[in-house]
């Protein structure tokens, strides 16, 4: 599917990397996931982003995740290679093998690591979007990177020709309400937060890139289809009946374990987290449970 302002709507779950317990890429566990999470309907799927590990991930790596999902993935649903990087070097490897592959677009956040000014983070994506083929959607993270793409910036952003989108996973809600009013005529722009899904619908977004739809696709994908067909008030239940699930993925120091735990506990493959990513305490697993048997699942 061609991506695009008007086709960058709905659920894009960010997909997983499971691993097998020596903590090497479990190929067969990607596709069964894969397969799993289309099936259930998501919009699009994102491959190595922040729930996909990808700093903890060789460059070879990257390249076989997105390989293995796009051979799963029909031409329907939308597929978004994650290119971030330290440098802009690195990210356009990335965005060579995405092309390569027939990936639909591509994601990235600012380069993290160094500090940088507002000015050298606009000069990346201008980079970035003048020598990729794909389009791009513009990652704000600042909690993980450490640079906020402010309104003001990303207004800015926003007229480069190649740019369709923006994942939103600032906090600051007001900031997302501000992004939206400036640039939703020229970009789509959705949110990164789950606990956040159903009040970005009501200011104008135009959907989620979600770590919860690794787990709830089913719901996720519902939620949306309430909203979006005017039963506001279902939507608005749905999203209270999740809220608790959500709260597990804004856990610190990494939301990856949560989810990977409970894709283990639904009997999906994930395998472990790489180190040094914490595990949940035997109690976190237990309060996981309940959660998730609340939602009407059965767990192991």
């Amino acid at each position: 599917m061609k991506l695009t302002k008007e086709t960058l709507r709905g659920v894009v779950v960010a997909i997983v990397t499971p691993f097998r317990d020596d903590y090497e890429l479990d190929i067969e566990g990607l596709k069964v996931l894969t397969q799993y999470l289309v099936e259930c309907g998501v919009h699009g799927i994102m491959t190595t982003g922040g729930n996909g590990e990808f700093p903890h991930l060789l460059p070879n790596e990257r390249f076989k995740v997105l390989e293995v999902v796009r051979e799963v993935t029909p031409s329907d649903t939308l597929l978004i290679a994650c290119v971030s990087a330290c440098g802009l070097k690195e990210s356009l490897m990335y965005v060579k093998h995405a092309v390569d592959v027939g990936a639909d677009g591509i994601i990235s956040t600012p380069p993290y690591y160094y500090k940088l000014p507002q000015e050298s983070i606009y000069e990346f994506f201008k980079e970035l979007a003048e020598k990729s083929e794909l389009p791009v959607v513009v990652y704000n993270n600042p909690a993980y990177t450490g640079h906020n793409i402010t309104p003001k910036l990303m207004s800015r952003i926003a007229e480069l020709g190649n740019v369709v989108g923006m994942k939103q996973s600032n906090s600051d809600l007001g900031q997302t309400i501000e992004i939206i009013r400036l640039i939703s005529h020229k970009v789509s722009v959705l949110t990164g937060i789950d606990s956040q899904f159903y009040p970005t619908l009501c200011v104008g977004g135009r959907g989620i890139f979600s770590t919860a739809a690794c787990v709830v696709p089913k719901q996720m994908v519902k939620l949306y289809n309430e909203f979006i067909n005017g039963n506001y008030k279902e939507a608005f239940e749905l999203h209270l009946k999740l809220q608790e699930l959500f709260r597990f993925f804004e856990y610190e120091p990494g939301y990856v374990t949560p989810c990977k735990v409970a894709l283990k506990l639904l009997g999906l493959p994930a395998g472990p987290v790489r180190k040094p990513l914490p595990s949940l305490t035997p109690q976190e697993v237990e309060e996981l449970k309940k959660v998730l048997v609340s939602l009407g699942f059965t767990v192991s």
